[in-house]
């Protein structure tokens, strides 16, 4: 991968567009990216991580979407970022535009744009760019493609960033495991270890159920045993329980078989004695039945015997009934004719009693001549009547009239009453809309100076916590000045003084016979002594090291002065001079009048609704009026013609009514005298026709009962049975005879005879005798049945067992094979004998290549002293970790990472984070990284240890790399010529190249 342009607007710091000549930088290898502090030295490479992934790096994710965009630019120019590269082969330019506020085309405020993303590659047949690609997802899935790296393997790889490899450097196992595990992308070691933990706790559970089945088997074998057998004490999973509980169960199935045949041979006897009690039972059951039916036959012999009598006397009595049974038919047509004669007469009464007098002797012709002479004046009245409804229409007709003239009248004098104060109140519905509107008005104006304001007030008083801070920092970055120039001159003294007397340590390593170190001589006349006052190496490396620590307070002191004095400066822009005060007193009068403000414009859209209700109503109301009036005038004439006509019909009906109240009232009274005429005449004629059938019916009365045999027709009638007693008298007779027949076929049985002639049987002894006999079969069938079902279900129970033991067996195997491996990748078993876990070490075999990798440069950069390796010591738990160590060929030991000083963790950490670069380039398929950056850091290194460093890094060329170090140390701009500086300005920052073609 080689960068070629960078092209950056209105991001991060930078307001306006700028852009970046990689190809230029690139040429001389070696190029330097400084500025001052604040600047934006770092969103150069924040800016070329998000053209790539759409977001900056880790640790400043959350300047995403709408905060990236700088502070700095115009109100109209959109943040975009554009990277041109080259990567596999292939010339790319991608283009990205975060979300961002843009200021309405239309009407005030803003809106907000979604992002987007452009893809193109160039064409070098056809000479010119072509497009590839506009969404998101695609753009980014086919740049992690080419590069073969995530976005976080990106920025440890290619943007080497400022301490974190000095962290990673003196981090423990864990942290150094999580972030090779982000690089490498071990996780998938991970999920096998996850896997295989998953399928060790799978397989245990099947292995746990089935012998938890098998010892439910066990119980219930157990009960089924009745409690005669012994259940093995292991619990489920333990070795053994199988063939325990299969030894037992044999031991119970051949118990229940010896129960079984026993139970067998009771039940037989027991069978035997059963059916000799039944036969004995069912001989005395006989002999009582035959005594007690012979017995029973005799009484009824005698009970008939004393109801003789009565039974002849019913026999008279049911022939005297069959008798009057001729006669029935004329006694009920007597009756009948009776009752009519009776009903017509008081109905001729009672009809005779509602007419008057004059017809109290008129037979039935007289009563229907008259009522026909009342029907026919009734006919004549029918025309009355039409005039007499029409005259009620009209009289309803004329009172809806008056009552709808009524309703108009109130219509139109409220219509008159409103509209006479419409032009006031619509005057002033179109003030308050008018006072409505110039609120709204001044309410947007007050809304758009309440936000500088607001942020006027913010900064006036960052102003001044910052004010004292300035102070502070100050005084503590003078102090942390002094502090280092008299460490410094402590050291330089401790220095001179260990020079001056290194002759006196070198002659203390002298040997007589042996060649001196400096001359070569092998006899030493005159060695050097060391004085009370000589210095040694540890003193002048402690007196470095206090030097070194107070120059990195001092610079942090300075870095903090100049953030601060940047805040400051910042802050005073803004705010001005205007006091904190005075900017709160006029943020709250601009709040103050903006809620007024919004309060009296709030009433706007309720005065416009109110104008427009009443804008109807107007209408409304003047519409009514005029309807109003328009049907007053039609009714004058309708009234005139129901008049005219009602009284016509007045004279019409005074001639009809005569002396009734009404023509109605008068047709009832007709209609009632027809109707009473009518009926008297029918009562009279059915009077007359009934009394002559009574006549008739008495005479063929008289002579069926002479022809039946009776003196008179009262005789007949009292022979008469009605149907239940008739029923009743017959089933006394037919009881008689039934029971009379049985009593004789009983006494003539001679089985029953022979019985009665025997002694009397003993029923109950022989009950009991086959109640015992039954009892002892019925405890015999239970004791084989329950000794046949144990046998049978301890053979299922046993059957099951063995099967399930069968399908087990492939399970516990299956288990004991992969509780080896997960415990294996666990770190957990014994074959694993430094506890490592699989990612554990895929890890480890990653950080020994890196180290190896580091130790070709760390050696240059440390002229041969340090050497970086891997070690598997175990740490914490028992387990190995990703310990990391460096050898000082000074020493010849091996020491912990933790114990370098500030430069040497530098170029330790340099080199260390270079090395993982080469690994992660080769494990993500060899994809070549042309263009590398590192940030900050060299200000720890003294000049010698530099200029190795910057050898180091110049050597990466030989691969056809250019490196890119962010540093704002000046002793880098005179080594390094080509430079990209970023300059900070009020306005925003700016870019500029520097020595480059």
């Amino acid at each position: 991968m080689r960068l070629h342009r960078l092209d950056i607007t209105a991001f991060g710091p930078f307001g306006g567009s700028q852009s970046v000549g990689f190809d230029e930088l690139s040429a001389a290898g070696l190029f330097l990216l400084h500025g001052p502090t604040g600047a934006g030295k770092t969103s150069v490479l924040d800016a070329v991580c998000y053209a790539l992934y759409g977001s900056v790096p880790g640790a400043r994710q959350s300047g995403q979407g709408l905060t990236l965009r700088s502070d700095h630019a115009a109100t109209g120019t959109r943040t975009e970022i554009r990277l041109e590269l080259t990567v596999a082969g292939r010339r790319l330019e991608v283009t990205r535009q975060p979300p961002w506020e843009r200021p309405k085309k239309r009407g005030a405020g803003t809106t907000l744009d979604k992002a987007q993303s452009w893809l193109r590659e160039y064409d070098a047949t056809a000479g010119a760019w072509k497009d590839l690609s506009r969404s998101h997802q695609e753009i980014g899935e086919e740049i992690t493609q080419l590069l073969g790296m995530s976005r976080e393997q990106f920025c440890q790889v290619v943007l080497l960033p400022q301490g974190d490899f000095a962290r990673f450097l003196r981090a423990d196992a864990e942290a150094r495991g999580r972030l090779l595990g982000r690089l490498f992308d071990t996780h998938r070691f991970a999920e096998v270890e996850k896997r295989l933990a998953e399928r060790r706790r799978a397989a245990e559970a099947q292995v746990r159920e089935g012998d938890a089945a098998l010892l439910a088997d066990a119980h219930r074998m157990q009960q089924a045993a009745g409690g005669a057998m012994e259940l093995p004490a292991l619990a489920p999973g333990e070795p053994g329980l199988a063939e325990a509980v299969l030894s037992a169960a044999a031991v119970a199935r051949s118990t229940a078989r010896e129960q079984l045949t026993i139970a067998h041979c009771r039940l037989t006897a027991a069978e035997s004695a059963q059916a000799a009690a039944e036969r004995d039972l069912a001989d005395v059951r006989e002999r009582d039945r035959l005594q007690r039916r012979f017995t029973e036959a005799r009484e009824r012999a005698a009970r008939l015997e004393e109801r003789a009598d009565a039974h002849r006397e019913a026999q008279a009595r049911m022939e005297r009934a069959r008798k009057a049974e001729a006669v029935a038919p004329a006694l009920e047509l007597r009756e009948a004719a009776d009752a009519e004669h009776r009903r017509a007469t008081a109905d001729r009464t009672h009809a005779g009693a509602l007419l008057p007098e004059a017809f109290a002797d008129a037979g039935a012709g007289g009563l229907a001549a008259a009522a026909r002479r009342a029907a026919e004046e009734l006919g004549g009245l029918e025309s009355a009547r039409r005039a007499e409804r029409r005259l009620a229409e009209l009289v309803a007709e004329r009172a809806d009239l008056e009552h709808q003239e009524r309703a108009d009248e109130e219509v139109r004098q409220e219509a008159v009453a409103w509209l006479a104060g419409w032009e006031a109140t619509r005057a002033a519905l179109r003030s308050r809309i008018e006072s409505a509107q110039e609120a709204a008005a001044r309410a947007e104006q007050l809304s758009v100076q309440r936000e500088p304001a607001r942020r006027r007030l913010d900064a006036a008083r960052l102003r001044d916590q910052l004010a004292g801070d300035t102070e502070t920092a100050a005084e503590q970055a003078r102090l942390a000045r002094e502090g280092a120039l008299k460490a410094k001159a402590h050291w330089l003294d401790v220095k001179e003084q260990r020079l001056n007397g290194i002759a006196a340590e070198l002659a203390a390593q002298l040997e007589d016979g042996a060649p001196c170190a400096v001359c070569g001589a092998t006899e030493h006349p005159a060695p050097a002594r060391k004085d009370a006052g000589h210095v040694g190496r540890e003193a002048e490396e402690r007196a470095l090291a206090d030097y070194q620590r107070a120059d990195e307070l001092h610079t942090e002191r300075e870095r903090r002065l100049g953030v601060v004095r940047e805040a400051l400066a910042a802050a005073t822009a803004e705010a001005g001079d205007a006091s904190t005060g005075r900017l709160a007193e006029e943020l709250d009068e601009l709040e103050r009048l903006y809620a007024q403000a919004r309060g009296d414009a709030s009433v706007l859209h309720s005065a416009r609704e109110e104008l427009r209700r009443a804008e109807d109503e107007h209408e409304q109301r003047t519409v009514a009026q005029q309807q109003a009036a328009v049907r007053a005038a039609a009714r004058v004439g309708h009234r005139e013609r129901l008049d005219r006509e009602r009284a016509s019909l007045d004279a019409e009906l005074a001639q009809a009514r005569g002396a009734a109240d009404s023509v109605a009232a008068r047709a009832a009274q007709l209609e009632r005298r027809a109707a009473l005429l009518t009926d008297a005449a029918d009562a009279a004629r059915a009077a007359e026709d009934a009394a002559q059938r009574l006549k008739d019916a008495d005479a063929r009365l008289a002579d069926a009962a002479f022809r039946a045999g009776f003196d008179t027709p009262q005789d007949a009638a009292a022979a008469l049975l009605d149907d239940a007693a008739h029923r009743e008298l017959q089933h006394r007779l037919d009881a008689w005879q039934s029971e009379e027949a049985a009593v004789r076929a009983v006494l003539a049985e001679t089985d029953t005879a022979a019985a009665a002639q025997q002694p009397p049987a003993d029923l109950t002894a022989a009950e009991r005798v086959a109640a015992t006999a039954a009892q002892r079969l019925r405890d015999a069938a239970s004791a084989r049945d329950a000794a046949a079902r144990r046998c049978a279900e301890l053979d299922r129970l046993s059957t099951r067992a063995v099967t399930g033991l069968r399908r087990l067996a492939p399970l516990r195997e299956e288990y004991d094979r992969v509780a080896r491996l997960a415990g294996l990748a666990a770190g957990t078993s014994a074959d694993n004998e430094r506890k490592m876990r699989l990612e554990s070490y895929v890890l480890a075999a990653r950080l020994e290549q890196v180290a190896a990798a580091a130790t070709v440069r760390l050696q240059r950069m440390s002229s041969g002293r340090y050497t970086l390796v891997h070690s598997d010591d175990r740490a914490g738990r028992g387990r190995s970790g990703l310990g990391l160590h460096v050898v000082d060929a000074w020493t010849g030991r091996e020491r912990d990472t933790a114990t370098l000083s500030g430069g040497e963790t530098f170029f330790a950490s340099l080199a260390l984070a270079l090395g993982l670069a080469d690994v992660v380039t080769d494990e993500a398929g060899g994809v070549r990284l042309d263009t590398l950056f590192i940030d900050e850091g060299f200000g720890s290194l003294d000049d010698q240890t530099l200029d190795e460093v910057l050898d180091v890094l110049d050597s990466l060329r030989e691969r056809d790399r250019s490196v890119g170090i962010v540093s704002h140390v000046p002793d880098l701009r005179r080594r390094i010529h080509a430079q990209l500086e970023v300059v900070k300005g009020r306005s925003g920052s700016t870019l500029r190249q520097r020595g480059v073609g």
